[in-house]
């Protein structure tokens, strides 16, 4: 089905900088809206429930794979991730332009069913600086880390497969070019077709 939003869906090795990158075009753009995908992980930091992730129980989120309550899931660093279908469905019906944050996988798997879904790799200028990056931010371990280079080898093989790759070397011209993305794809004819089907129709376009 078409809807008149867009999706777009962004997904990264751990410590690219997706989430900064995400939240600074939500703080550019108030028509893009974000996703809450629900996690069985714990919260980090001053992460709260309902804003960055729902955080449920692993039977909780059993319930909801058992429900197909999900578009899609995955297991990411020992932990599910999941993304529900109809809050994606409501938000784009209703012209909001949505985005997610997920791993490889579920980007894969939302190309599958949301076939205008625009999807966007971002990548680490080197190795030495993701594993800087990783390192800064304090939250893992030596050897967590260690295991989050090791995926991301894995993750980054899979670049080749999406519709963007953005490299995050410079922030501010990372974020320049997702926000020329987003802008670009409105602009399609596709888009903009779903997007102001009652101005071409007057136009007698079809």
């Amino acid at each position: 089905m078409d809807y008149p939003g867009n999706l777009f869906v962004v997904a990264a090795p751990s410590g690219a900088g997706k989430s900064s990158l995400v939240k600074a075009l939500l703080e550019l753009d108030s028509h893009v809206q974000p996703s809450v995908s629900h996690t069985t992980r714990a919260p980090r930091g001053q992460e709260k429930h309902g804003r960055e992730y729902f955080f449920v129980s692993e039977t909780e989120f059993d319930a909801m794979v058992q429900a197909d309550a999900f578009i899609e899931w995955a297991h990411v660093h020992n932990h599910r991730y999941g993304t529900s279908k109809k809050a994606i469905e409501e938000r784009m019906s209703r012209g909001a332009d949505v985005i997610l944050e997920i791993d490889f996988q579920g980007a894969l798997q939302i190309k599958q069913i949301f076939a205008n879904a625009v999807t966007i790799f971002i990548l680490p200028p080197s190795w030495d600086e993701l594993r800087s990056r990783l390192e800064r931010r304090g939250e893992d371990t030596p050897e967590v880390i260690e295991v989050r280079l090791q995926n991301a080898a894995l993750e980054m093989a899979q670049a080749r497969q999406f519709d963007f790759v953005i490299i995050n070397e410079l922030f501010d011209r990372a974020v320049f070019d997702l926000k020329s993305i987003v802008h670009a794809q409105r602009l399609k004819y596709l888009a903009q077709r779903r997007a102001r089907a009652e101005t071409f129709k007057a136009l007698h376009i079809s």
